[in-house]
């Protein structure tokens, strides 16, 4: 806060125009822009800030919403000092200065610009991420996307095969297996499955690596009688199939694709030329038992400020693990955390799940939880908090996970 400056800029961001509104250290206007969202007028507004009576862009600061994108970038390649805020939070501010809920464009500009000169702890600094990191959060978040519409996909091909088909789904009851849908490519009928031979089934097992069951055991299951339907059910299900197959497919391979770029980059960071340190936040976090390629990618992606910065408090905020305590006179109240970034959320809750199945004192601290009352998730957030409490140890002092010394340390 005592920092010097001697202009703030509160920037009101939309899809086609963005509202600027320029302070001093009086909170007197100095000026008002709108800025069209192209390349050359957000590189104007850069230039226009600069011959408002400062030419060093360190000493203005610049308030927003958003925490990313072309205008941000922008200002923080030309120097500035560019802070966030989460918008609910701005709508707190904007009641300071209006009791009657107004609210526009410029009304906005000047509560940010405001509201940085006043109340900056409530801000976030930003700064420009490493190019890597930006391709590996583009990548990770469209890995999650492929397979949230793999999934919804899938959800569609079961419904429809338990409408006429629910034989098959005795086989694979969620029918997210891609040697299924090999099968329903061949025989998308019940009629049509039953005429399938033994030696044809055999190579599609083979060619999947299925030993589960064998030919004989697919071949009975099929052979069994279908569900009596209304005349035309079959016909019109069976085609619904046929124009799923192949999005299954696309979406399949194309997050095997993703898996593999994510792998790359990963090895790419913890390869990165320069490193004094032994070993790399990658290495370190892979080491933790629970995590894989897509929780790693997901941690250093939606969370690489704090984790360079080693502040476990604000990645436990920001991954929804810390509770929030809610006192008021005799009543006090602990619920969890719901504003926080549901990507990090999503990847702590798996790394948890995965650690319960895994690690001896990950589940022994999980059972301790259930044990006192509490739920399946409460108890895997408990369990995530405190993976990432050593997490963050390992990260402070440069060490890989040792199941053994943590376990020592433990009794």
């Amino acid at each position: 806060m005592n920092e010097a400056f001697t202009l703030s800029i509160g920037v009101d961001c939309g899809s086609e125009f963005h509202q600027v509104c320029v302070l001093n250290t009086s909170q007197r206007l100095v000026g008002e822009r709108r800025v069209e969202h192209t390349g050359a007028d957000v590189q104007a507004l850069a230039d226009w800030l600069l011959t408002l009576g400062e030419t060093d862009p360190s000493r203005i600061l610049v308030a927003i919403e958003v925490p990313r994108g072309a205008i941000v970038e922008t200002l923080l390649e030309c120097g500035f000092r560019v802070w966030a805020i989460n918008p609910k939070q701005l709508d707190r501010f904007r009641e300071r200065g209006t009791a009657a809920g107004a609210k526009d464009d410029q009304r906005d500009a000047w509560v940010l610009a405001s509201a940085v000169q006043t109340d900056r702890y409530a801000f976030r600094a930003l700064m420009v991420d490493d190019p890597q990191i930006i391709q590996l959060r583009g990548l990770s978040r469209l890995d999650a996307e492929l397979g949230e519409e793999l999934t919804r996909t899938t959800n569609r091909l079961r419904d429809h095969l338990h409408r006429y088909y629910a034989q098959l789904l005795r086989l694979c009851p969620a029918a997210d297996e891609p040697w299924v849908w090999q099968l329903l490519a061949r025989a998308p009928t019940p009629a049509q499955g039953q005429q399938l031979r033994r030696a044809a089934l055999q190579r599609l097992l083979k060619q999947a690596r299925i030993r589960r069951f064998n030919a004989d055991d697919l071949l009975a299951i099929l052979q069994t009688p279908a569900l009596t339907v209304a005349p035309g059910t079959v016909e019109a299900a069976s085609h619904y199939v046929r124009v799923l197959l192949p999005r299954l497919h696309l979406l399949h391979a194309q997050r095997l694709d993703c898996s593999k770029q994510l792998t790359r980059l990963l090895e790419t960071l913890t390869e990165e030329p320069g490193q004094e340190r032994e070993h790399h936040d990658v290495t370190i976090l892979l080491s933790l038992p629970g995590v894989g390629i897509r929780i790693a990618a997901t941690m250093l992606a939606e969370a690489s400020q704090p984790l360079r910065a080693r502040d476990y408090h604000a990645v436990r905020s920001l991954a929804g693990l810390a509770p929030v305590t809610k006192a008021s006179g005799k009543r006090r109240v602990v619920v969890m955390r719901y504003a926080c970034n549901t990507r990090l959320r999503t990847a702590c809750y798996h790394w948890a799940r995965v650690a319960t199945q895994t690690d001896v004192l990950a589940r022994r601290h999980y059972t301790i939880l259930r044990q006192a009352g509490h739920t399946h998730p409460r108890a895997l957030r408990g369990v995530a908090d405190r993976l990432l409490a050593v997490l963050i140890g390992m990260l402070k002092s440069n060490t890989l996970y040792d199941h053994q010394r943590r376990r020592t340390s433990a009794a």
